[in-house]
């Protein structure tokens, strides 16, 4: 049986300082193979204790029954800080209940099926771009995936396409920062006031500022279009002309370049992982490629014809479950606990990893392997309910998650009925994780024309 490519775990046993550097490396080959069949794991460290929860129950509990007794840790956000400021993602409490109040209802499904037209013209804009590139020569295809899913966003938050002047500065000085900066730093493992130095590089703080000030122009921008009564009816729009239900506020300029920091980086960044991967998988098992490429035959510029892609769907879905763009989220304590017997204190760190609950031995027939059918079964469809969170659960479930399984099915789609993807020999891909779940070297593919419209 063909397998995907799958990174080797460490040695069991390693030094703590061995273990940061390997973390620092790669966050998925840092860990031991035990982490694929145990339940709970508890990591120690001179500063904190961290726990690896794969039980579902203890999962439900963290994520949706007391999201509040386990806020975000800010071990990892401060490494992001510099560009995410304030943001949803980073937030806790109520200044994160406020920023969900106001941003929720521009991803609701009435405002989905109005951001289509602007997903369809930036899926013909990348069969444009990948004809070109349709000679059967090797591509790198996390680059192209980059470019669409960029484009996807600029064009449903601010109604303008990558090739805008500003929106390619965002997207080309968002590349240089991800470059320059590991999702580890100090402050990763050794607690601190915010005010504490994190040693972020030259580079980051420069690409850093760079970004919040491209952001921060297209936000006065808007709010000047907003004010004149010119502005689109996108995202941005509605997100700046909504108001919190419970006290009448609206972002300020600050809170809303924050807010657009994590919109690009988010909806670009992790849509860009998950199409990369699935057209890799696609042609690794080009018969499951073949049906895809059947079924979007039948596309049309019409909304419902999404929910029509019903193999496709599973496909995307398979692909996020064995390469999830977040592959760890971090919790922590704020209350004494029990986990599975072991007494948990205030202020330890649980590490929920989608990585490996999704290919947990112990939930999941053939974890490893590629097998879009599963999701008919009767254990996929109690792994979707218990061991299945590429957008994560509960309250701080991903707002962009109902768009982004529209993106990811469409593009596929538009693809796939134009071109054929090859993978190259020699050229399999490893996986490696620091923000997102990327190919060390990149993720190299041969394109070629279908006949007829994706009918040969």
């Amino acid at each position: 049986m063909t397998l995907p490519p799958k990174p080797a775990a460490r040695p069991e046993k390693v030094s703590l300082w061995r273990y940061l550097r390997l973390f620092r490396q790669d966050i998925l080959s840092a860990q031991p193979a035990k982490l694929y069949r145990a339940w709970m794991a508890e990591f120690r460290t001179p500063f904190f204790r961290s726990y690896m929860v794969n039980d579902p129950a203890l999962i439900r509990r963290v994520l949706s029954e007391r999201p509040d007794d386990f806020p975000k840790s800010d071990r990892v956000g401060a490494g992001l800080r510099p560009i995410l400021g304030n943001s949803v993602f980073l937030t806790n409490g109520e200044t994160w209940k406020r920023q969900r109040r106001i941003i929720d209802p521009a991803f609701e499904g009435g405002r989905l099926r109005d951001t289509f037209a602007a997903m369809w013209a930036a899926g013909e804009a990348s069969v444009a771009r990948l004809a070109g590139l349709a000679d059967g020569a090797p591509v790198e295809i996390e680059a192209e995936a980059s470019h669409a899913a960029a484009d996807v966003i600029f064009r449903t938050l601010f109604s303008i396409p990558i090739e805008h002047r500003t929106a390619a500065q965002v997207f080309d000085a968002f590349r240089a920062h991800q470059r320059s900066q590991p999702i580890l730093n100090l402050a990763a493992f050794i607690p601190g006031p915010r005010w504490m130095p994190r040693f972020f590089s030259r580079e980051t703080r420069r690409t850093a500022r760079t970004i919040c000030r491209l952001i921060r122009d297209l936000t006065e921008a808007r709010l000047a279009e907003i004010a004149s009564g010119a502005a689109p009816d996108d995202l941005a729009t509605k997100i700046m002309t909504t108001a919190d239900p419970e006290t009448g506020a609206r972002f300020d300029l600050s809170e809303m370049v924050d807010q657009v920091a994590i919109f690009f980086l988010a909806g670009h960044e992790t849509s860009a992982s998950a199409l990369a991967w699935t057209l890799y998988l696609l042609a690794l098992f080009p018969d499951w490629q073949e049906r895809v490429a059947a079924e979007a035959a039948g596309l049309t510029q019409d909304f419902a014809s999404v929910g029509r892609l019903r193999v496709t769907r599973d496909v995307f879905r398979e692909a996020l479950r064995l390469y999830p763009p977040v592959p760890m989220l971090v919790r922590q304590t704020t209350c004494p606990d029990q986990f599975r017997g072991r007494t948990v204190r205030p202020g330890s760190q649980v590490v929920l990893s989608p990585w490996h609950l999704h290919r947990h031995e112990r939930l999941w027939v053939e974890p490893d392997a590629f097998d879009p059918g599963r999701w008919a079964t009767e254990n996929g469809r109690a792994c979707a309910r218990d061991a299945y969170m590429p957008f994560s659960s509960g309250p701080r479930v991903c707002t962009g998650a109902g768009f982004a399984m529209i993106e990811g099915p469409l593009l596929m789609a538009m693809l796939l009925r134009r071109f054929r993807f090859e993978t190259v020999i020699g050229k399999t891909p490893v996986p490696v994780a620091h923000l997102t779940v990327r190919a060390r070297d990149g993720i190299w593919l041969r394109i070629t024309p279908r006949g007829n419209n994706g009918a040969d």
